[in-house]
């Protein structure tokens, strides 16, 4: 079935060819449509050369269009992809480490908000509503839980929160020995906060597997691996004997502030020289994505390059076009979605968010409902998070700039108030974050910046 796909914030390249080797590899979405939407002009430019070029190799029967208008990509969309992010750019976020390092705060963790993040995915829904009421918006960029949360209870707009941490399923059969296509599986929760409450080996239940393992074979897999993914980490370990089920995907990378206070701390829970999260780490990954950009520029405007011999013809595991394919041509498939509660996962509100398996077909995204996570999980990391999440929204809304603040004062590396107004101060100060310090508050006595 012919329909049009809007991909909004397309220079990440990466990604977004992803969606187009989908899109040209699925039947059923022949003659369909593909719009490139980005700010930067360079980056559209070679993801839209790019998609053209690949749908050449393939004979793909898709057609391309490139905006920098995000109103113009929204014409006509049945569906629309958002992988944008303001404060999730890399280029950002080195910035941002580097300010708040100055300030005494360890990589960033200063309690400050997605706010700029949050606002932009309210501002594409609220357009989607003047402008393609009918459509579905899959939301790739983060944060995932609280954006798919706001969306929903702000808008009409039919809205699907999407992640792969959930694949650390694989990565934990695999290292443990287990094919990862024999395994069956179930981890709900809240996005970047999901646990492994089902794990099976060929209908056997492999948890006494993990345990083995651990025993027996750990410290030799972090001795001899320098660096391990978080997902077999120690610090995944500790919280799996803290909570009694594993933590996956980016759970791990997270966990409580005690495993991010330092560089040394990090090495002892993440291995080697402290994981990806660290400053190195993420340099690292700063470098890597600019060399990939670079090959895929090369192979976008040079005629000699083929597209498909660089990038392959296999689909990808991501999961938004098998849900489109879902949704339009009723090709039935279970997917980990984040949508709205609706009684999917006891003890959380039906207007809450939720990272939950779903049947997808004709007839919509339906939850599947999930036995309840054990009490110690939901409170002491489904409840905070989600309290955190509301509170988030409730400063957006409000324009409560103390709500903020009192973010950056509940830092676990905040060592004074002073140090966290400073803190917030600077960070509401780097751009592109600047028109936020001059907004007026709702309550004219916390008229920015009379908190202070």
């Amino acid at each position: 079935m012919s329909i049009k796909v809007t991909i909004i914030g397309a220079g990440g390249v990466v990604f977004s060819l992803g969606l187009v080797k989908d899109i040209c590899l699925t039947e059923g979405l022949k003659g369909s449509e593909v719009c490139f939407m980005d700010i930067n002009e360079e980056r559209l430019d070679v993801i839209h050369r790019l998609g053209v070029r690949y749908a050449e190799d393939l004979g793909a029967d898709i057609q391309f269009e490139r905006t920098l208008s995000r109103e113009e990509s929204l014409q006509n969309a049945d569906f629309v992809v958002n992988t944008a992010t303001i404060t999730h750019n890399e280029h950002f976020m080195k910035r941002r480490r580097e300010l708040t390092a100055k300030h005494g705060y360890f990589y960033g963790h200063t309690g400050m908000p997605e706010y700029h993040n949050l606002q932009l995915m309210l501002d594409v829904v609220k357009d989607m509503e003047k402008i393609c009421p009918d459509a579905w918006v899959l939301q790739a960029g983060n944060p995932v839980f609280s954006g798919t949360t706001l969306m929903t209870r702000e808008t009409s707009i039919k809205v699907c929160g999407l992640c792969h941490g959930h694949y650390g399923y694989k990565g934990i059969a695999k290292t443990i020995g287990l094919d990862p296509d024999r395994i069956t599986w179930q981890a709900p929760g809240l996005n970047h906060n999901i646990w492994l409450t089902h794990f099976y080996h060929e209908g056997q239940d492999a948890y006494p597997v993990l345990d083995s393992w651990i025993k027996n074979d750990s410290e030799a897999y972090w001795e001899k691996n320098d660096g391990v993914s978080a997902q077999m980490s120690p610090s995944a370990i500790h919280q799996y004997k803290m909570f009694g089920l594993m933590p996956v995907g980016d759970t791990p990378r997270r966990g409580g502030w005690w495993y991010h206070t330092d560089l040394e701390t990090r090495k002892r829970w993440y291995g080697g020289s402290g994981g990806g999260d660290t400053p190195a780490g993420r340099d690292r990954v700063l470098e890597g994505k600019e060399k990939r950009f670079q090959n895929m520029k090369e192979a976008a405007y040079d005629a000699k390059i083929r597209p498909v011999d660089l990038f392959g013809d296999k689909k990808t595991s991501e999961q938004h076009v098998p849900i489109i394919d879902g949704l339009v041509n009723d090709n039935e498939g279970q997917f980990q979605v984040n949508i709205p509660n609706n009684g999917a996962l006891p003890g959380i509100p039906d207007d809450v968010a939720v990272e939950v398996p779903a049947i997808v077909n004709k007839k919509g995204i339906q939850p599947i409902r999930v036995e309840p996570l054990p009490r110690k999980v939901m409170l002491e990391c489904i409840y905070p998070d989600w309290l955190n999440m509301e509170r988030t929204l409730e400063a957006l809304k409000s324009g409560d700039k103390s709500m903020l603040l009192y973010g950056v004062l509940n830092s676990h590396q905040t060592r004074s108030y002073d140090q966290a107004v400073e803190m917030l101060k600077a960070l509401l100060d780097i751009e592109p974050n600047e028109p936020m310090a001059y907004v007026e508050d709702v309550n004219d006595h916390y008229k920015w910046p009379g908190i202070w």
